[in-house]
């Protein structure tokens, strides 16, 4: 076989295909040295990529050595399929890259965050173009398309603290200012403030009682909940109130006078075991909410060294500069590190 006779083939074809393959591959890398792969501009370096990838094709049907009328039908069959894609999935990824836009407009969580839409819980590790991704109390990864995010009500853990509260049902035979002062110290013994105590429903069997307080530090969220109840057990079995309505006695015939508690094997005020669940089950999640903090200093750093740097520089204008300088140098090796975990 003669290759000779295909060489100028080859490079009629071949080189122009191969140039633009290589333009492409250039501008990617360009993109991916430019804008890090960080959440708050992932979404934009996906964005660049797509459009290359169109640029490229157009680009690739304009350099081949084609006619004019075989160019003009390949830009129109590549036209009609990309508008047929767009048509076809409008109701996708259409839907979903204008939610994640709304959701970034918006700001309602970010990284780190607990939130609540539907049946799902947990904490926020990723939000991306066309979806969200967050860290169960499963230690699961969970993927929720963004669509689903802006049709369902999202309800957001602030960073500053939230509510813990707790549900019991006690029956009409005890005082409810007696309920109240025991809910209250077992919320304080949780570790809760402010605690308070409410009366939700007088039920044709049982009054139903909810006792909460305020909760600082988020992070310990599943944990304080579970304290919670094991202190509102412990505060009522304590002073011999039964957690049970009469219609329970209706359905299963007990002995008069017998009492339904646990057997005490050890006293109420023994101290349990500090764990906290939450350092396994949101890892990814807890390393995702400090990355998206140090980022958020390391931005507000470079604004204020900025802000300085435009007004007039004296000596203590300098060490001012200096010491932001040194402070974002470390978050930069503390995001480095933490990004590569």
């Amino acid at each position: 076989m003669d290759l000779s006779a295909w060489l100028p083939a080859i490079a009629r074809w071949g080189l122009p295909a191969l140039a633009v393959a290589l333009a492409l591959i250039l501008f990617i890398w360009i993109i991916r040295r430019a804008v890090p792969n960080e959440p708050e501009t992932r979404m934009l370096r996906q964005l660049f990529i797509i459009g290359a990838v169109l640029v490229s094709n157009i680009l690739l049907v304009l350099v081949l050595p084609l006619d004019g009328e075989t160019r003009g039908q390949l830009l129109s069959l590549l036209g009609l399929v990309l508008t047929a894609i767009i048509a076809l999935s409008s109701t996708t990824f259409v839907s979903n890259a204008m939610a994640g836009f709304m959701l970034r407009a918006v700001g309602g969580f970010h990284p780190g965050d607990f939130i609540s839409v539907a049946e799902h819980f947990g904490r926020v590790t990723e939000r991306g173009l066309l979806h969200t991704e967050m860290q169960s109390e499963d230690r699961d990864l969970v993927t929720l398309p963004n669509l689903f995010l802006i049709t369902h009500p999202v309800k957001v853990v602030r960073r500053s603290g939230t509510i813990v509260s707790a549900d019991v049902s006690l029956g009409y035979d005890v005082q409810r200012q007696t309920v109240r002062d025991l809910l209250e110290r077992a919320a304080e013994e949780a570790g809760l403030s402010d605690p308070f105590v409410q009366i939700r429903a007088l039920h044709d069997h049982a009054v139903a009682y909810r006792v909460s307080g305020f909760l600082e530090d988020v992070g310990n969220l599943v944990s304080k909940r579970t304290e919670l109840h094991a202190k509102v057990l412990d505060q009522l079995h304590g002073a011999g109130i039964e957690i049970v309505s009469p219609s329970f006695m209706n359905q299963r015939r007990l002995e008069p006078g017998r009492m339904v508690l646990p057997e005490r094997v050890r006293p109420a005020s023994a101290e349990e075991p500090t764990r906290q669940p939450e350092t396994i089950m949101f890892d990814k999640a807890e390393l995702a909410g400090r990355l998206s903090e140090f980022r958020r200093q390391r931005d507000t750093l470079v604004e204020q060294i900025r802000e300085l740097g435009q007004g007039k520089v004296d000596a203590g204008t300098e060490r001012e500069i200096e010491w932001r300088e040194h402070q974002l140098a470390a978050l930069e090796d503390i995001i480095a590190t933490l990004g590569k975990s």
